[in-house]
Formats: C-alpha cells, structure tokens, sequence
C-alpha cells in the first residue's frame, strides 16, 4: 500500500490518540530531518517522504508491545531516533513517572542530531544520547527495555542486547520480512524465549520480543 499520499500528521494523531503537543514532537523532529538529510546520512530520501507511517508509527508501535511501568528503555543504534525518539514522546505523552531513554549512537554527526532534535523538542531531561558503541559501555544502570531497529542481525544483535537482557531488560526489536529466518540462525547461538507481534506497518514484519538470554555452550 502506498502511504506517502495519505498517511500524514493527522493520520497518526487519529491512531496514536498523541496530544497536540506530542504531535508538534513529531512535526519539529520530522523537519529538523529533512534539515540534516541534506549534510548527514540520516535516513534515505524517499522514506521521509513517508515519515509519517514509515518511521513515527513505526516506532511508535513498540510502546504498547512493554511491560507495564516500563520507563527506562535503551535504543541501541539509535540513528535517526528510530524507535528511541519516538519512544520519549510516547513516555512523555503519557506521563510515564520517571521515564528515561538512553540513545546509544556511535556516530558523531547522528548523535548530534539526536541532541539537537531534544533540544528543540526540551525532552533532555528525559532522555539522553550516548555517543559510544554499544559494547564499549561499561556499568549502566539496569534497563527495563531495550531495542533496536536495522541495526544487525538478529543473531549478531542479540550479542549486543546480551548484557541489557541479562540485567533485566526485555528485548522489542522490529524485524522485516525475514524476521522467521533470523530467529532460526540466532538460535544456533543463543537460548531464548521469543514471541513475535504483528506490525501495524507491514504484514510481512513483525516485532519480537525476547527474554531470559543465554549464549549456547
């Protein structure tokens, strides 16, 4: 189905019931996108045409696919903001107590979009970037989710989410079409409990959400 015509702003107000406010996240984050797209390799052109659908409703998926009083989430690969963004909007829109998002983003110039987009947005009490790999951080305080989105596979990816899962977490991770293959080759080095969700973006994608983690001996 074709969105980038009739998926806009309104659409997923009308689906994601997000106050104006909310809303005006998304809008500033969208533009601040197209902003930095034209220096930075953020995401590719013709998926910010669909924004909208693509990527906010997209990310926005995974709120209500967490534990109940979940409120620090950790986005591993964080990019564009893709969920991590969208994600502290949500906490923020519904008020979660306490919430926190760690945007964990190797690369300079897309941690620096990050930073800015939670500037204008004044969400940096509620989220913070990490500008460092993901396996050279050391002592983080225990997550209550963590995910990531095209950022590996599955199999390499669980390596990553290892010690989040470990520590408590709960993995939610968007995957394509090949999601059913991936879960097969990841099991050939991982032991996991893994259930898949419908996405509301695609019918060939799912979310999986894994727990209780371990490397195969």
């Amino acid at each position: 189905m074709n969105h980038e015509r009739t998926y806009d702003a309104e659409s997923f107000q009308a689906d994601t019931g997000v106050s104006r406010e909310t809303l005006e996240r998304f809008i500033a984050w969208r533009r601040l996108l197209a902003e930095w797209s034209a220096h930075t390799n953020l995401v590719g052109r013709a998926t910010l045409d669909d924004f909208w659908f693509r990527h906010a409703l997209d990310s926005w998926q995974l709120l209500d696919l967490a534990p109940p009083g979940a409120n620090r989430w950790a986005d591993i690969g964080a990019g564009a903001g893709f969920p991590g963004l969208a994600i502290a909007f949500g906490l923020a829109d519904r008020a979660v107590p306490n919430a926190r998002v760690t945007l964990i983003e190797s690369i300079g110039k897309k941690a620096a979009f990050l930073r800015a987009v939670l500037a204008e947005t004044q969400l940096t009490s509620q989220a913070e970037v990490l500008a460092e790999r993901v396996e050279a951080l050391d002592g983080l305080p225990p997550f209550d989710v963590v995910t990531a989105r095209a950022v590996a596979p599955l199999e390499k990816l669980l390596g990553l989410m290892a010690p989040f899962v470990e520590n408590g977490a709960i993995a939610l991770i968007p995957k394509g079409a090949r999601h059913a293959e991936e879960l097969t080759a990841a099991r050939k080095s991982w032991n996991f409990e893994a259930s898949l969700h419908p996405s509301r973006t695609s019918d060939e994608a799912a979310i999986i959400r894994i727990e209780r983690l371990t490397r195969v001996r």
